[in-house]
């Protein structure tokens, strides 16, 4: 008899995706410093290898019996934990955030923006960004209901949508980038700004790798009514983003302009 308990087998997995992500922060840091763009490319390219792997031995453990009740619901949990410590990854730049706009320092002259900041029009770009991030979280839950519904073809097209929206965010993400008249070295202002909506829109890139993964497995018939566990996950994830960006909109772009 199966035990419900999974023991996963020794991966060379976990050891490879630390190194690659390691290369991946010298080469920004190398690309910021005005070095070569290849190190980092070579360092992402490794680094979407690993992680093709990785997804792809979980995949298999999950089409082989291995995420039996307990299992997925240990996965739940792990996910839940995963989505607060992003949580609390992001209070820290809030709370960094609230901390300079609501007492500015002499340094920036007293006041929020800084002396010398054009902050970016709200209702532009960002605006744009924020109904086309709140689209994708309603086609993604229409992804959702169609799996458990056992619409494959109905969840196929959603994820599609979703993820067109994901990488139409991400595009136009930096096409706001190119427009602004500041930079990350603008005093504590263009630090925060970039900061904060750069490790955002690293996580909108990640949730679209996720549910890119997902709609190949749907497409390949990887998901069932009962048995949709990855995909689950993903959506989670995907609405945590969606959540920070509403916040990011509402405080940084709008009050804090």
């Amino acid at each position: 008899m199966r035990s419900p308990f999974h023991v996963v087998e020794q991966s060379p997995w976990p050891f490879f995706s630390s190194v690659s992500s390691v290369c991946v922060m010298i080469g920004l840091v190398s690309w910021f410093n005005d070095y070569s763009l290849w190190f980092l490319s070579f360092s992402l390219v490794l680094l979407l290898l690993v992680l093709f792997q990785w997804w792809r031995d979980v995949i298999r453990e999950g089409n082989q019996g291995w995420h039996t009740d307990r299992v997925a619901k240990n996965i739940r949990f792990s996910m839940m934990l995963f989505i607060l410590s992003e949580v609390m990854f992001f209070v820290s730049f809030f709370w960094a955030f609230f901390s300079c706009s609501l007492v500015p320092g002499i340094e920036i002259g007293g006041v929020w923006p800084p002396v010398g900041i054009v902050p970016v029009n709200p209702f532009k770009l960002p605006l744009l960004n924020t109904a086309v991030l709140l689209g994708s979280g309603v086609s993604v839950t229409w992804a959702h209901y169609s799996v458990m519904a056992g619409n494959r073809w109905e969840g196929i097209m959603s994820l599609s949508i979703t993820v067109l929206l994901g990488v139409y965010f991400s595009v136009l993400q930096i096409l706001e980038y190119y427009e602004c008249s500041f930079s990350i070295s603008d005093s504590v202002y263009g630090s925060l700004f970039y900061v904060m909506t750069g490790f955002h829109g690293l996580h909108v890139v990640i949730g679209t790798l996720m549910l890119v993964v997902c709609l190949f497995r749907c497409f390949n018939y990887g998901f069932s009514v009962s048995r949709h566990i990855g995909l689950e996950v993903s959506i989670w994830y995907w609405h945590f983003v969606d959540v920070v960006w509403i916040f990011l909109f509402l405080c940084v772009y709008w009050w804090g302009s």
